[in-house]
């Protein structure tokens, strides 16, 4: 492997912290359509609709690791070649098979066996779905499009959506590097797709499932990221106040699209999902420069959010299999929605514990064996990449 240029990407604490946010918001968005948190005892005490935003949020978690997630495999692509235009095709997807495809054929095993055992919430039972359908689609990588003409999946195959949208994408970007040949025409393009994200989503407004997991739409977020990327490695670094600037212009942006999405769609529509990714891009940039500069921000008792971030793939995987079974168990207790807050805590923690101990057993050593055969790396470090 070439030694990483100087203008190439490293694991910057802020970012794991933002993809940390990220799937807690996942996680608390599909926690609430079982028990609501403005259903819970809080709503006497806190407004009701600070409670609904923890509860959902959940996809627009999701456009903020779409964003992350070209931001940090074009920022590690710049670290292994001089140029996107001399990326390695085999590498490339060697990379990429080995971090996203054990954790993937472990959890359609799993959930294969669930379904065919008939045990309740991971049964698929729609009309015009099947097992072996599911399983085509989620290896297939077009779950997402099989939902749209389908309807939802049980909540477990359901998460795939996106990872179809992202290793879509990632099967072209390489080949788009390699025959564009010059940035001249491959950056007006990323600019095209991710302008087109309000209109690629208002444009399937009459199917609400393909209006959320179209592929345009999840692509042109990606691509945001990629030109983000582009930026930080080929832009002089600004002063330390600009990168502070964007930091809070990002967080700003991002409160206002969690905490008062209603008001901005209502100014906007659907280019609210402009202000979304657009203040993930300036948060990332403004992480990355700080760190440029030596101005690390201190995340003292974040930690544990920061290693979440690091797992965030193995969390997002494997969060509903705990979903299910705490929900059922709130359930067969007989406990009253009004304190169901109180529940709220442990299946964080045990969505972080299942998906942090599926890294460290599975998915990280199996990313190690896998590229030390497919790319002779024996010592090879995995790189924890966005989901």
């Amino acid at each position: 492997m070439e030694p990483a240029p100087a203008h190439g990407l490293v694991r910057n604490q802020g970012i794991d912290l933002l993809r940390g946010l990220s799937i807690l918001f996942v996680i608390l968005n599909h926690i609430g359509l079982r028990i609501p948190l403005a259903k819970t005892a809080l709503v006497a005490f806190v407004p009701r609709r600070f409670l609904s935003a923890l509860n959902f949020n959940g996809y627009e978690a999701v456009f903020v690791f779409f964003v992350i997630s070209g931001f940090l495999i074009t920022g590690n692509s710049l670290r292994r070649w001089p140029q996107l235009e001399d990326i390695d095709l085999h590498g490339f997807y060697a990379r990429r098979f080995a971090r996203i495809v054990p954790c993937l054929l472990l959890l359609v095993l799993v959930l294969s066996v669930l379904d065919l055992a008939g045990v309740p919430d991971y049964v698929i039972t729609h009309a015009h779905q099947s097992l072996a359908g599911a399983v085509s689609a989620a290896l297939g990588l077009y779950l997402n499009w099989y939902e749209g003409h389908t309807g939802y999946l049980p909540g477990n195959w359901d998460v795939l959506w996106s990872l179809s949208i992202e290793e879509v994408f990632y099967i072209g970007f390489p080949l788009l590097c390699l025959v564009s040949r010059r940035m001249r025409l491959f950056v007006p393009l990323l600019c095209v797709l991710a302008l087109s994200m309000p209109f690629t989503h208002a444009a399937n407004s009459g199917n609400e499932i393909w209006q959320e997991k179209a592929y345009l739409t999840g692509m042109a977020a990606i691509a945001l990221g990629v030109l983000g990327a582009l930026v930080a490695a080929h832009v002089s670094v600004p002063s330390r106040r600009t990168a502070t600037a964007l930091c809070a212009t990002g967080t700003a942006g991002l409160i206002a699209i969690l905490f008062a999405g209603n008001v901005v769609w209502a100014a906007l529509r659907d280019g609210y999902l402009l202000v979304l990714t657009g203040s993930v891009l300036c948060l990332l940039l403004g992480f990355h420069w700080r760190e440029r500069t030596g101005a690390v921000f201190r995340w003292r008792g974040l930690g544990w959010l920061r290693l979440s971030g690091r797992y965030s793939y193995e969390i997002y995987l494997t969060h509903m299999f705990v979903v299910y079974a705490a929900v059922r168990l709130f359930r067969a207790a007989g406990s009253h929605m009004g304190s169901g807050y109180l529940w709220y805590l442990p299946i964080l923690i045990a969505c972080a514990v299942l998906g942090i101990t599926v890294g460290y057993l599975i998915s990280t050593p199996a990313d190690r064996a896998l590229r030390s055969i497919l790319l002779e790396e024996p010592h090879a470090k995995p790189a924890n990449s966005a989901v």
